[in-house]
This record gives C-alpha cells, sequence and structure tokens, in this order.
C-alpha cells in the first residue's frame, strides 16, 4: 500500500473543508428559506383572515340593513273630495251587486246567469275592500255625511225591486236578474267616468277605468243573454 504524501494530505483537508462549508452553507440556505416561507403563509393567513372578517362584517351590515322594496304609492299620497265620493258611493253599489249575485245562486236557472252572478261576485267583493282601505288611510267614513249614498245613486235598485227579485224564481228570475243587473251596471259606469274625470288619486281612476271597462264588457254579455230568454 502506497504511503500517501504530504502535499496529498493537505489537498484531501482543504477538499473537505471546502465539502463541509458547502454543505453548512446549503443548510443556511434551506433553513433561510424555511423562515421565509413560514412568514410568508403566516403573512397570507393573517391577510385571509382580516378579509374574512371583513366579509363577514359587510354581510353582517347587509343582513341588518333594512331591504329596500319597491312599493306602490300610498293611497293616501293625493286625494281629493271626488275620490272620496267615489269610494263611498261605488261600496253600497258594489254590496248591492253582490247582493244581488248571491240570490242568482239558489235561484237562477239559467247556466249562464249563474257563472255572470258568480264572475261579478268574485271580482266586486276585493273591490269593496281595496276602497274601504281607502277611506281608512283618508280618514274619511265610509257612509257619506251628506246624503249622497243609498237608493239615489245611478242604477241603484229600490227596495221593491229587490223584494220583486227575491220573490222571483226560474226563467222569471233569469230575466228579472238580467234586466236590472244591465241597469245596476250602467249605473256604476256612470259613477266611475265621473271618477275618471274629477278624481286625483291614481289609485281610484285606476279602479275606475277598470269598473268601466269590466262592467261595458259584462252589459253586453247579458244583452246577449236577455235576447235568448
Amino acid at each position: 500500500m502506497r504511503r500517501r504524501t504530504g502535499s496529498e494530505a493537505v489537498r484531501d483537508q482543504a477538499d473537505s473543508s471546502a465539502t463541509n462549508r458547502e454543505t453548512e452553507a446549503t443548510m443556511h440556505v434551506n433553513r433561510t428559506m424555511s423562515v421565509t416561507l413560514a412568514a410568508g403563509a403566516l403573512a397570507l393567513l393573517t391577510a385571509c383572515g382580516g378579509a374574512g372578517e371583513s366579509m363577514a362584517g359587510h354581510q353582517r351590515m347587509s343582513s341588518s340593513a333594512p331591504a329596500a322594496t319597491a312599493t306602490s304609492p300610498s293611497p293616501s299620497a293625493a286625494f281629493n273630495d271626488a275620490d272620496v265620493m267615489f269610494a263611498q258611493t261605488m261600496i253600497p253599489h258594489h254590496e248591492q251587486a253582490v247582493e244581488m249575485a248571491d240570490l242568482a245562486a239558489t235561484r237562477a236557472s239559467d247556466p249562464e246567469v249563474k257563472k255572470l252572478a258568480t264572475t261579478i261576485k268574485a271580482a266586486q267583493d276585493p273591490e269593496i275592500q281595496t276602497m274601504r282601505g281607502w277611506l281608512t288611510e283618508w280618514g274619511k267614513p265610509e257612509s257619506d255625511p251628506e246624503g249622497h249614498m243609498g237608493h239615489g245613486m245611478p242604477g241603484m235598485l229600490s227596495e221593491q225591486e229587490m223584494n220583486r227579485l227575491e220573490a222571483a224564481k226560474g226563467k222569471a228570475f233569469d230575466k228579472l236578474f238580467v234586466q236590472q243587473m244591465i241597469a245596476h251596471h250602467k249605473g256604476a259606469i256612470k259613477m266611475a267616468r265621473t271618477e275618471q274625470k274629477d278624481g286625483s288619486n291614481p289609485q281610484a281612476k285606476e279602479l275606475a277605468k277598470t269598473i268601466e271597462t269590466t262592467q261595458k264588457a259584462e252589459v253586453e254579455q247579458m244583452r246577449k243573454i236577455l235576447d235568448r230568454l
């Protein structure tokens, strides 16, 4: 076995020292990178946590804030005497039409007359409640204190006419009901036109327009029924 010279021993020692320094440098770099990565991860978590809290806070604020909703104009926003008169007079006018329709349920014999009566009641019952709500909003009584209510309104049946209708049955009832309801509808149409001309409340005028359109169509239907009875 060859003995190592002094110069070879020196080189080996130098190589070993260089290797150790490289190893230490690599370990230092690895430690530095680990610390840097850990710090970055911590910063990211902190930022995410802050954003989450901010978002949660925003959501809490959003949920606690009152939601904006689209609402129709209040019936009390604007009205005049014509609007009040329209509601006060059309309520009893509708009530009598509903009363007549109720009679048709048990006295009419013609299927189309019965169906028409059901349609009239279904339309006018909700309108009565709507107009009562307006008067409440407006702070006005349901009854007209100046006496414009009752049988003086266009198309309203007198007590005697209502008694005749109550006493009739079958085909006689059908014919009388249609005749009286045509006159009753014509009165409502006249009242509705007055409201559209003189009223100021948008909702009241819109209902008046609906009443005119609906009841004009029903008058035409009843005329055709009357022709065949």
